[in-house]
């Protein structure tokens, strides 16, 4: 390689990280989103149009942006009813990896967590990490235990508070660092 086209290969910008933040209505994942984002983060929450349990929710996707070591990393956070499942198809399209956000205070939604992990991972091989959020509450559902119960490899399921920075930068590394590594089938 000459040095014009190796300077030209160090100018052009490398392809963005695709990470896709999906889980269950009241999970964190909008919140997880821009806690991380560098930039104003594009939401399309609307008012609910029945008892969700909140008054506003996600109808197309959140998106974010941070850098990473110099990496761009782009994040697209789902939404959590099952009505806009085609979205979570949308999204996943070239995704890098995916954070499956549950909350721990909520077990009920613990299986509508593993049905929109199955959906997901049975469409894309893509590598993938639980975080289980609300860590900050008294009574919460441990990783370990939300490990079993989802019948994952507790290495697979970290604990995080999704409005704090380090936190959830930490849940983002930690799926980096699978995506580096050889994942077997986990399902």
């Amino acid at each position: 390689m000459s040095d014009s086209e190796w300077q030209d290969d160090l100018a052009e910008p490398s392809e963005p990280l695709k990470i896709v933040v999906s889980g269950p209505v009241g999970a964190g994942k909008t919140t997880y989103v821009r806690t991380l984002s560098e930039v104003l983060m594009l939401d399309t929450d609307v008012e609910a149009s029945e008892d969700i349990g909140k008054s506003h929710t996600t109808v197309a996707f959140d998106f974010g942006t941070l850098n990473v070591d110099g990496h761009m990393v782009h994040l697209y956070g789902t939404p959590g009813q099952e009505r806009f499942d085609f979205m979570w198809e949308v999204l996943c399209e070239g995704a890098l990896g995916l954070i499956m956000l549950v909350a721990g205070d909520q077990p009920k939604d613990f299986p509508k967590a593993r049905a929109i992990l199955d959906f997901i991972t049975s469409r894309y091989d893509v590598p993938f990490i639980v975080g289980v959020t609300h860590q900050d509450l008294l009574v919460v559902w441990e990783p370990d235990e939300v490990a079993a119960y989802l019948r994952l490899p507790p290495e697979h399921v970290v604990g995080l508070d999704a409005t704090v920075f380090s936190s959830s930068v930490q849940t983002l590394i930690r799926l980096l660092e699978l995506v580096e590594s050889p994942v077997s089938q986990l399902i």
